[in-house]
Protein backbone atom coordinates (compact mmCIF):
# COMPACT_ATOMS: atom_id res chain seq x y z
CA UNK A 1 0.00 0.00 0.00
CA UNK A 2 1.53 3.66 -1.15
CA UNK A 3 1.53 6.29 1.39
CA UNK A 4 -1.10 7.74 -1.46
CA UNK A 5 -3.71 5.23 -0.41
CA UNK A 6 -3.29 4.90 3.32
CA UNK A 7 -3.67 9.32 3.35
CA UNK A 8 -6.95 9.06 0.68
CA UNK A 9 -8.28 5.73 3.16
CA UNK A 10 -7.64 7.75 6.52
CA UNK A 11 -8.89 10.83 4.27
CA UNK A 12 -12.18 8.43 3.77
CA UNK A 13 -12.38 7.50 7.31
CA UNK A 14 -12.14 10.41 8.67
CA UNK A 15 -14.91 12.79 6.80
CA UNK A 16 -17.45 9.21 7.32
CA UNK A 17 -16.77 9.53 11.02
CA UNK A 18 -17.61 13.41 10.78
CA UNK A 19 -20.47 12.35 8.78
CA UNK A 20 -22.08 10.08 11.24
CA UNK A 21 -20.76 12.23 14.05
CA UNK A 22 -23.28 15.02 12.66
CA UNK A 23 -26.15 12.47 11.74
CA UNK A 24 -25.57 11.75 15.26
CA UNK A 25 -25.74 15.11 16.94
CA UNK A 26 -29.17 15.91 14.49
CA UNK A 27 -30.98 12.97 15.31
CA UNK A 28 -30.25 13.53 18.98
CA UNK A 29 -31.06 17.18 18.50
CA UNK A 30 -34.51 17.14 17.07
CA UNK A 31 -36.18 14.76 19.72
CA UNK A 32 -34.66 17.14 22.80
CA UNK A 33 -36.66 19.94 21.04
CA UNK A 34 -39.50 18.28 20.36
CA UNK A 35 -39.52 17.15 24.08
CA UNK A 36 -39.15 20.49 25.11
CA UNK A 37 -41.79 22.07 22.47
CA UNK A 38 -44.76 20.22 23.21
CA UNK A 39 -48.10 20.37 20.88
CA UNK A 40 -50.57 22.32 22.70
CA UNK A 41 -53.26 24.34 21.59
CA UNK A 42 -55.79 26.95 23.90
CA UNK A 43 -58.47 28.75 23.50
CA UNK A 44 -58.73 32.11 24.50
CA UNK A 45 -62.35 34.02 24.49
CA UNK A 46 -62.44 37.52 24.47
CA UNK A 47 -64.66 40.55 25.94
CA UNK A 48 -65.54 41.80 22.53
CA UNK A 49 -66.78 40.55 19.35
CA UNK A 50 -64.02 39.93 16.85
CA UNK A 51 -65.74 43.71 14.56
CA UNK A 52 -63.77 45.48 16.98
CA UNK A 53 -60.33 45.67 14.77
CA UNK A 54 -58.27 47.58 16.87
CA UNK A 55 -58.13 45.02 20.41
CA UNK A 56 -58.17 42.34 18.06
CA UNK A 57 -55.00 43.51 16.57
CA UNK A 58 -53.64 42.76 20.27
CA UNK A 59 -55.34 39.68 20.58
CA UNK A 60 -53.48 38.22 17.03
CA UNK A 61 -50.19 39.42 17.86
CA UNK A 62 -50.44 37.54 20.86
CA UNK A 63 -51.64 34.42 18.59
CA UNK A 64 -48.66 35.00 16.07
CA UNK A 65 -46.06 35.39 18.38
CA UNK A 66 -46.99 32.57 20.78
CA UNK A 67 -47.06 30.07 17.10
CA UNK A 68 -43.71 31.84 15.71
CA UNK A 69 -41.90 31.23 18.76
CA UNK A 70 -42.42 27.67 19.20
CA UNK A 71 -42.49 26.55 15.26
CA UNK A 72 -46.36 26.56 15.66
CA UNK A 73 -46.44 23.82 18.01
CA UNK A 74 -48.44 26.42 20.59
CA UNK A 75 -51.77 27.03 19.25
CA UNK A 76 -53.63 29.71 21.14
CA UNK A 77 -57.63 30.32 19.25
CA UNK A 78 -59.81 33.50 19.72
CA UNK A 79 -63.28 33.67 20.31
CA UNK A 80 -65.34 36.72 19.94
CA UNK A 81 -67.85 37.54 22.80
CA UNK A 82 -71.05 35.40 22.56
CA UNK A 83 -68.83 32.49 20.44
CA UNK A 84 -67.89 29.99 23.43
CA UNK A 85 -68.76 32.04 26.53
CA UNK A 86 -70.55 35.49 26.84
CA UNK A 87 -69.81 38.76 27.43
CA UNK A 88 -68.78 40.67 31.07
CA UNK A 89 -67.17 38.47 34.11
CA UNK A 90 -68.05 35.24 32.16
CA UNK A 91 -64.97 35.78 29.89
CA UNK A 92 -62.62 35.60 33.30
CA UNK A 93 -64.90 33.69 35.21
CA UNK A 94 -64.15 30.81 32.56
CA UNK A 95 -60.44 30.77 32.80
CA UNK A 96 -60.65 30.88 36.26
CA UNK A 97 -62.79 27.91 36.65
CA UNK A 98 -60.81 25.80 33.80
CA UNK A 99 -63.51 25.84 31.21
CA UNK A 100 -61.54 27.63 29.29
CA UNK A 101 -57.35 27.02 29.02
CA UNK A 102 -57.56 31.80 29.35
CA UNK A 103 -59.13 34.44 28.72
CA UNK A 104 -58.48 38.01 27.16
CA UNK A 105 -60.47 40.92 28.87
CA UNK A 106 -60.12 43.44 31.39
CA UNK A 107 -60.41 42.71 35.15
CA UNK A 108 -62.63 45.33 35.95
CA UNK A 109 -65.27 43.91 34.58
CA UNK A 110 -65.43 41.13 37.30
CA UNK A 111 -65.25 44.29 39.94
CA UNK A 112 -68.51 42.79 41.26
CA UNK A 113 -66.93 39.60 42.71
CA UNK A 114 -64.27 41.45 44.39
CA UNK A 115 -63.35 45.73 44.02
CA UNK A 116 -59.27 44.41 43.64
CA UNK A 117 -60.02 43.56 40.30
CA UNK A 118 -59.69 47.18 39.08
CA UNK A 119 -56.89 47.82 40.00
CA UNK A 120 -55.27 45.27 36.67
CA UNK A 121 -57.58 47.54 34.53
CA UNK A 122 -57.85 51.00 35.48
CA UNK A 123 -58.85 53.30 38.79
CA UNK A 124 -60.63 56.32 38.30
CA UNK A 125 -58.06 59.46 38.52
CA UNK A 126 -55.45 57.02 38.56
CA UNK A 127 -52.31 57.17 36.55
CA UNK A 128 -52.17 57.45 32.79
CA UNK A 129 -50.59 54.30 30.97
CA UNK A 130 -46.69 55.14 31.31
CA UNK A 131 -47.49 55.20 35.53
CA UNK A 132 -49.34 52.23 35.14
CA UNK A 133 -47.21 50.35 33.41
CA UNK A 134 -44.15 51.79 35.79
CA UNK A 135 -46.13 50.28 38.75
CA UNK A 136 -46.78 47.01 37.24
CA UNK A 137 -43.51 46.33 35.86
CA UNK A 138 -41.04 47.61 38.15
CA UNK A 139 -42.74 48.93 41.57
CA UNK A 140 -44.27 45.83 42.73
CA UNK A 141 -47.81 45.99 41.08
CA UNK A 142 -47.29 42.57 39.26
CA UNK A 143 -46.64 40.96 41.73
CA UNK A 144 -49.06 41.87 44.22
CA UNK A 145 -51.94 41.48 41.41
CA UNK A 146 -51.04 37.89 40.69
CA UNK A 147 -51.35 36.98 44.30
CA UNK A 148 -54.81 38.18 44.27
CA UNK A 149 -55.20 36.31 40.79
CA UNK A 150 -53.76 33.44 41.56
CA UNK A 151 -56.21 32.94 44.49
CA UNK A 152 -59.05 33.35 42.11
CA UNK A 153 -57.55 30.53 39.61
CA UNK A 154 -55.61 32.28 37.10
CA UNK A 155 -52.08 33.88 36.66
CA UNK A 156 -52.01 37.09 34.49
CA UNK A 157 -49.82 38.94 32.16
CA UNK A 158 -50.45 42.51 30.68
CA UNK A 159 -51.30 42.63 26.77
CA UNK A 160 -52.67 45.54 25.08
CA UNK A 161 -53.99 49.32 26.54
CA UNK A 162 -57.05 51.12 25.47
CA UNK A 163 -54.61 54.44 26.20
CA UNK A 164 -56.76 57.56 27.45
CA UNK A 165 -59.96 56.77 27.21
CA UNK A 166 -62.98 59.14 26.70
CA UNK A 167 -66.15 60.22 28.56
CA UNK A 168 -68.46 58.72 26.04
CA UNK A 169 -71.72 59.85 24.32
CA UNK A 170 -74.66 62.45 26.35
CA UNK A 171 -78.56 63.30 24.32
CA UNK A 172 -78.26 66.23 26.78
CA UNK A 173 -75.05 68.05 27.32
CA UNK A 174 -74.07 67.84 31.20
CA UNK A 175 -72.61 71.46 32.84
CA UNK A 176 -73.71 71.17 36.49
CA UNK A 177 -74.08 68.30 39.28
CA UNK A 178 -77.38 68.96 38.83
CA UNK A 179 -77.24 67.83 35.59
CA UNK A 180 -76.50 64.47 36.14
CA UNK A 181 -78.92 63.61 38.84
CA UNK A 182 -81.22 60.74 37.87
CA UNK A 183 -79.13 60.55 34.45
CA UNK A 184 -79.09 57.02 33.36
CA UNK A 185 -75.76 56.19 31.55
CA UNK A 186 -73.74 52.36 30.64
CA UNK A 187 -70.95 52.64 32.15
CA UNK A 188 -69.78 49.38 34.12
CA UNK A 189 -67.62 48.76 37.64
CA UNK A 190 -65.92 51.07 39.86
CA UNK A 191 -66.62 54.09 37.34
CA UNK A 192 -70.23 53.45 37.62
CA UNK A 193 -69.90 53.28 41.55
CA UNK A 194 -68.25 56.39 41.44
CA UNK A 195 -70.75 58.42 38.99
CA UNK A 196 -73.50 57.08 41.35
CA UNK A 197 -72.25 59.26 44.04
CA UNK A 198 -72.93 61.88 41.58
CA UNK A 199 -76.67 60.81 41.07
CA UNK A 200 -75.71 59.30 37.79
CA UNK A 201 -78.01 55.94 37.88
CA UNK A 202 -75.38 53.28 36.22
CA UNK A 203 -76.40 51.04 33.56
CA UNK A 204 -74.54 47.15 32.62
CA UNK A 205 -75.39 47.01 29.03
CA UNK A 206 -73.54 44.57 26.69
CA UNK A 207 -71.85 46.71 23.43
CA UNK A 208 -74.12 45.34 20.82
CA UNK A 209 -77.19 46.81 22.62
CA UNK A 210 -76.00 50.78 23.54
CA UNK A 211 -76.98 51.92 20.54
CA UNK A 212 -80.75 50.92 20.88
CA UNK A 213 -80.77 51.88 24.54
CA UNK A 214 -79.53 55.37 23.40
CA UNK A 215 -81.81 55.46 20.24
CA UNK A 216 -85.07 54.61 22.20
CA UNK A 217 -84.20 57.17 25.45
CA UNK A 218 -83.66 53.87 27.44
CA UNK A 219 -80.15 55.48 28.99
CA UNK A 220 -79.13 58.72 28.84
CA UNK A 221 -75.48 58.71 27.82
CA UNK A 222 -73.07 55.28 27.25
CA UNK A 223 -69.18 55.52 27.77
CA UNK A 224 -67.58 52.79 25.66
CA UNK A 225 -63.57 53.62 24.45
CA UNK A 226 -61.51 55.84 22.24
CA UNK A 227 -62.44 57.69 19.89
CA UNK A 228 -61.57 54.83 17.45
CA UNK A 229 -64.14 52.53 18.25
CA UNK A 230 -66.46 55.12 19.34
CA UNK A 231 -66.83 56.22 16.09
CA UNK A 232 -67.60 52.64 14.80
CA UNK A 233 -70.21 51.94 17.09
CA UNK A 234 -71.98 54.78 15.63
CA UNK A 235 -73.30 56.48 19.24
CA UNK A 236 -72.99 59.93 17.85
CA UNK A 237 -76.24 59.97 15.38
CA UNK A 238 -78.27 59.35 18.56
CA UNK A 239 -76.14 60.88 21.07
CA UNK A 240 -74.35 64.32 20.11
CA UNK A 241 -72.46 65.48 22.67
CA UNK A 242 -68.96 64.14 22.91
CA UNK A 243 -67.43 64.36 26.61
CA UNK A 244 -64.11 64.25 27.63
CA UNK A 245 -61.73 63.26 29.57
CA UNK A 246 -62.76 59.64 30.41
CA UNK A 247 -61.83 60.54 34.14
CA UNK A 248 -62.79 56.88 34.67
CA UNK A 249 -60.51 55.38 32.75
CA UNK A 250 -57.05 57.29 32.08
CA UNK A 251 -56.03 54.14 30.86
CA UNK A 252 -57.13 50.36 30.57
CA UNK A 253 -55.45 47.38 30.39
CA UNK A 254 -56.36 44.49 28.95
CA UNK A 255 -54.69 41.16 30.64
CA UNK A 256 -54.28 37.66 29.11
CA UNK A 257 -55.59 35.23 32.41
CA UNK A 258 -54.16 32.27 32.17
CA UNK A 259 -56.35 29.12 34.34
CA UNK A 260 -53.52 28.66 36.92
CA UNK A 261 -53.01 24.42 36.51
CA UNK A 262 -52.83 25.11 32.69
CA UNK A 263 -50.04 27.88 33.31
CA UNK A 264 -48.32 25.59 35.65
CA UNK A 265 -48.17 22.82 33.34
CA UNK A 266 -46.36 24.88 30.80
CA UNK A 267 -42.63 24.17 29.92
CA UNK A 268 -40.63 27.06 31.38
CA UNK A 269 -40.05 28.36 27.88
CA UNK A 270 -43.23 28.08 27.12
CA UNK A 271 -44.55 30.52 29.98
CA UNK A 272 -41.11 32.83 29.05
CA UNK A 273 -42.46 32.94 25.07
CA UNK A 274 -46.32 33.55 25.96
CA UNK A 275 -44.87 36.35 28.63
CA UNK A 276 -42.82 38.21 26.08
CA UNK A 277 -45.54 38.14 23.64
CA UNK A 278 -48.12 39.63 25.95
CA UNK A 279 -45.23 42.22 27.01
CA UNK A 280 -44.37 42.84 23.41
CA UNK A 281 -48.01 43.21 22.36
CA UNK A 282 -48.70 45.97 25.03
CA UNK A 283 -46.07 47.89 22.80
CA UNK A 284 -48.05 47.17 19.30
CA UNK A 285 -50.99 48.13 21.20
CA UNK A 286 -50.72 51.12 22.61
CA UNK A 287 -49.35 52.67 19.27
CA UNK A 288 -51.98 51.08 17.55
CA UNK A 289 -54.20 52.98 19.34
CA UNK A 290 -52.43 56.27 19.30
CA UNK A 291 -52.06 55.91 15.59
CA UNK A 292 -56.12 55.05 15.42
CA UNK A 293 -57.30 57.94 18.02
CA UNK A 294 -56.81 61.21 16.08
CA UNK A 295 -58.02 60.14 13.00
CA UNK A 296 -61.33 58.82 15.08
CA UNK A 297 -61.86 61.75 16.76
CA UNK A 298 -61.74 63.99 13.27
CA UNK A 299 -64.07 61.76 12.33
CA UNK A 300 -66.53 61.99 15.07
CA UNK A 301 -66.04 65.49 14.97
CA UNK A 302 -66.97 66.21 11.11
CA UNK A 303 -69.81 63.63 11.34
CA UNK A 304 -71.43 65.47 13.88
CA UNK A 305 -70.64 64.69 17.44
CA UNK A 306 -70.23 67.99 19.25
CA UNK A 307 -67.25 67.55 21.49
CA UNK A 308 -67.26 69.63 25.08
CA UNK A 309 -65.23 69.08 28.87
CA UNK A 310 -66.66 68.27 31.92
CA UNK A 311 -66.88 70.94 34.02
CA UNK A 312 -64.34 71.65 36.69
CA UNK A 313 -67.25 71.09 39.36
CA UNK A 314 -68.19 68.05 37.91
CA UNK A 315 -64.40 67.06 38.07
CA UNK A 316 -64.07 68.21 41.23
CA UNK A 317 -67.00 66.47 42.68
CA UNK A 318 -66.12 63.01 40.50
CA UNK A 319 -61.88 63.50 42.28
CA UNK A 320 -63.51 63.25 45.84
CA UNK A 321 -66.10 61.12 45.65
CA UNK A 322 -63.45 58.71 44.08
CA UNK A 323 -60.92 58.76 46.56
CA UNK A 324 -63.61 58.31 49.15
CA UNK A 325 -65.01 55.19 47.56
CA UNK A 326 -61.43 53.86 47.62
CA UNK A 327 -60.97 54.60 51.26
CA UNK A 328 -64.57 52.81 51.72
CA UNK A 329 -63.12 49.58 49.54
CA UNK A 330 -60.57 49.11 51.95
CA UNK A 331 -63.28 47.69 54.46
CA UNK A 332 -65.22 45.74 52.39
CA UNK A 333 -62.02 43.37 50.51
CA UNK A 334 -58.90 42.37 52.01
CA UNK A 335 -57.44 42.33 48.69
CA UNK A 336 -58.04 45.99 48.02
CA UNK A 337 -57.06 46.72 51.50
CA UNK A 338 -53.74 44.99 50.68
CA UNK A 339 -52.63 46.11 46.66
CA UNK A 340 -53.92 50.14 47.59
CA UNK A 341 -51.29 51.80 49.05
CA UNK A 342 -48.89 50.16 46.89
CA UNK A 343 -50.93 52.05 44.34
CA UNK A 344 -51.63 55.33 46.01
CA UNK A 345 -47.93 55.22 47.14
CA UNK A 346 -46.72 54.65 43.40
CA UNK A 347 -49.04 57.52 42.14
CA UNK A 348 -47.66 59.85 45.29
CA UNK A 349 -43.94 59.11 44.57
CA UNK A 350 -43.81 59.01 40.58
CA UNK A 351 -45.95 61.71 39.63
CA UNK A 352 -43.16 64.44 40.23
CA UNK A 353 -41.08 64.12 37.29
CA UNK A 354 -44.47 63.86 34.91
CA UNK A 355 -45.40 67.02 36.20
CA UNK A 356 -42.11 68.70 35.56
CA UNK A 357 -40.63 66.73 32.21
CA UNK A 358 -44.02 65.61 30.02
CA UNK A 359 -46.56 68.15 31.72
CA UNK A 360 -44.66 70.93 31.10
CA UNK A 361 -43.17 69.95 27.63
CA UNK A 362 -46.65 68.65 25.99
CA UNK A 363 -48.32 71.76 27.40
CA UNK A 364 -46.02 74.32 25.01
CA UNK A 365 -45.68 72.47 22.58
CA UNK A 366 -49.43 71.89 21.99
CA UNK A 367 -50.27 74.96 22.74
CA UNK A 368 -47.51 76.07 19.87
CA UNK A 369 -48.51 73.42 17.43
CA UNK A 370 -52.50 74.60 17.65
CA UNK A 371 -51.35 78.56 17.14
CA UNK A 372 -49.23 77.34 14.12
Amino acid sequence: MTDKTVKSTSRRKFLGGVAVAGAAAASLAKPAIAQANPEIKWRMPMFVPKTVDSVMDSANDIVRRVSELTDGKFQIQSFGVGEIVPGGPAVLTAAEEGTTECAFTLSYYSFGKDPAYAFGSTLPFGPTIRGHYAWLFKNGGMELLNQFYESKGTHAIPCGNSTMQMGGFFRKEVNTIQDLKGLKMRIPGLGGLVMSKLGVVPQQISPGDIYPALERGTIDAAEWAGPHDDFKFGFYKVAPFYYGPGWWEPQASIWLHVNKAKWDALPKNYQAILEAACIATCTTHNAKNDVLNSAGLRSLLSNGAKLRYFSKEIMDAAYDAAFKTFDELGAKSEAWAKIYPSWKKHMDDNELYYRVGDNTYENYIFEKRVKG
